[in-house]
């Protein structure tokens, strides 16, 4: 049913906890299925400089944030938003097509920990990360 790489990343997930100074937050939830997916993101020079995750949910949710984490880091914004579900399902070798919801809450979890971090700087609350270099 779940290829190796799904369940690798659900086995030994990646990038998973909170960053407790993230610049950007964003949750999504199914409620048919009760997967719930919080995203934390760090940008330096308008990149996803790290990215984690904390899910509630499936084993291909889980599989799904992990994979989403580790395709997010060293984008830009705009690259990391345009992410799309096909790609996450092609990085997993594939789901079964019960579980394609799965990839769209991960996409929409990036997405909305980066419109988070556009309006914080928006609002003045946070500068845009940059180098000191």
């Amino acid at each position: 049913m779940y290829t190796d790489i799904v369940l690798d990343h659900f086995m030994h997930p990646r990038n998973v906890g909170e960053i407790p100074d993230a610049d950007g937050v964003g949750s999504v939830g199914n409620p048919v299925c009760g997967d719930m997916m919080t995203f934390y993101i760090k940008v330096q020079d308008g990149r996803i400089a790290d990215v984690k995750f904390k899910t509630f949910g499936c084993g291909a949710a889980i599989a799904v944030s992990s994979i989403v984490t580790e395709m997010a880091i060293g984008k830009t914004l705009e690259e990391a938003r345009n992410i799309t579900k096909a790609q996450v399902a092609a990085q997993l070798g594939g789901l079964p097509p019960q579980k394609m919801h799965c990839s769209n809450l991960g996409t929409e979890a990036l997405s909305e920990a980066i419109a988070n971090y556009e309006a914080r700087v928006a609002a003045g609350e946070i500068s845009p990360q940059q180098s000191d270099a």
